[in-house]
């Protein structure tokens, strides 16, 4: 959410993020909604003071024994009256109307951020690594899962539906362990490391900016008594919603959690195997700072360079792009993906996202801090996956195959895959 006061002053702006973003919105509906509601709201306030004075002048003519001219007043009291409850009713009809409009309105985006319509329009930044050239017939993910009985996709089907899993014995083991990798790497640069809840009430995923725009990719439960959140990004930001923070230095937050997603709109794409599924885990960070939009990039960068560290540790090829308008979400200020090499796809696969938000959460929230002044500001807020599994165990089973069917397994997962340096 932004502030209405910026909205104005930037309307030219905000249209062309929507725009620019794909986002069906019109930045003049909200502006002629908000001088209806400031209007009303002036009605109001005068309708209810003249009704205040009313009510002295009555009591004051009672009291002078003027009943007739008390009547007369009573008269205009009751049609004040009258209409101010019908400026009240129109009042909350156009509140309503004010916020489902606001809670439409785009993000601005960075001056840096790519112009187009796609994923395909994104922009690489740098790429790491070298592409795996194979001596042999390589195989995909599901078939040397197959082959090392530690992925079934067929039972997963079967239990579950499509887009389900299981992962067995050192699959399970492989999903972990890069998990406690990424966690161990985050508690090392000092984030704070948190077990929350997935399933959320229906505000959360407003305050965090979710909601209302992408409900059908969102699990409900009991009817919508509860919502099973597609990443960790909503029970971290809202763990301090409505609070003051202390943001001499940024929060930094970390957790691991199961996480869930319809895919509403994705039918066809990316059905094989392990690549898009409806029930995953996720390593996420989130950071909250000051309102100062230096600290915030550098504060991205550095995020960025975490999942890097950990991609290098993996041991697998990858590149950084920068999003484009027209793959960015409404909430995103700026955006870059991370993507790592995928044979069986002969392309990179994105396994990584890191956003920074400014205050668009913050203000949902009611996220904020005091400033030099003593002055409450909204804070900053980022996001940015560390890891997401199953999706990586495509690029890390597939890039390092062997020729006789066992799979190497990075160094750095050693002490989390009880010693084994080769999957077979």
């Amino acid at each position: 959410m932004l502030d209405i006061r910026m909205i104005r002053n930037l309307a030219q702006e905000v249209q062309e993020a929507a725009d620019r973003k794909g986002l069906n919105f019109d930045v003049n509906d909200l502006l002629d909604v908000d001088d209806r509601r400031r209007q009303l709201l002036i009605e109001v306030e005068t309708l209810r003071a003249q009704r205040n004075k009313r009510s002295d002048n009555i009591t004051q003519l009672l009291r002078e024994g003027r009943k007739e001219d008390a009547e007369k007043e009573k008269l205009e009291a009751a049609a004040g009256l009258t209409r101010l409850k019908q400026a009240e009713a129109e009042l909350r009809t156009t509140e309503d109307e004010f916020e489902a409009l606001m809670f439409e309105t785009p993000n601005l985006m960075s001056a840096d951020t790519p112009i187009g319509a796609s994923d395909k329009d994104n922009v690489e930044v740098r790429r790491h690594g070298e592409i795996p050239a194979f001596p042999f017939k390589a195989k995909s993910h599901v078939e040397i899962g197959d082959s090392l009985g530690i992925v079934d996709i067929q039972r997963g089907v079967k239990i579950g539906g499509s887009r389900h899993y299981v992962l067995r014995n050192n699959g399970l083991l492989l999903h972990r362990a890069v998990q406690q990798l990424a966690l161990d790497l985050l508690a090392d640069k000092g984030y704070h490391l948190f077990d929350v809840p997935v399933m959320v009430k229906e505000e959360a995923l407003v305050a965090t900016g979710f909601f209302p725009s992408n409900r059908d990719q969102t699990y409900s439960v009991n009817n919508g008594e509860r919502w099973l959140a597609g990443t960790a990004e909503v029970p971290l930001v809202s763990l301090y919603g409505g609070e003051v923070l202390d943001l001499t230095e940024p929060l930094l937050l970390g957790a691991a959690t199961p996480c869930f997603r319809s895919e509403v709109g994705s039918a066809g794409r990316d059905v094989h195997g392990l690549y898009r599924v409806h029930q995953f885990s996720k390593v996420e960070q989130v950071v909250i700072c000051r309102a100062e939009d230096e600290l915030s990039e550098e504060l991205l960068q550095v995020m960025v360079k975490h999942s890097e560290e950990l991609l290098q540790l993996l041991e697998l090829p990858y590149r950084v792009v920068a999003v484009c308008s027209g793959d960015m979400s409404q909430k995103n200020h700026k955006q870059y993906d991370i993507e790592t090499w995928m044979p069986s796809r002969e392309a990179y696969g994105e396994t990584h996202s890191a956003s920074n938000v400014r205050d668009f959460q913050a203000r949902r929230s009611r996220i904020r801090y005091r400033d030099e002044d003593g002055q409450l500001q909204f804070a900053y807020t980022l996001n940015n996956t560390m890891v997401a599994s199953p999706r990586i165990l495509i690029p890390l089973l597939e890039n390092h195959q062997k020729e006789d069917g066992t799979v190497h397994v990075p160094e750095a997962l050693w002490p989390y895959m009880r010693g084994m340096d080769r999957l077979c």
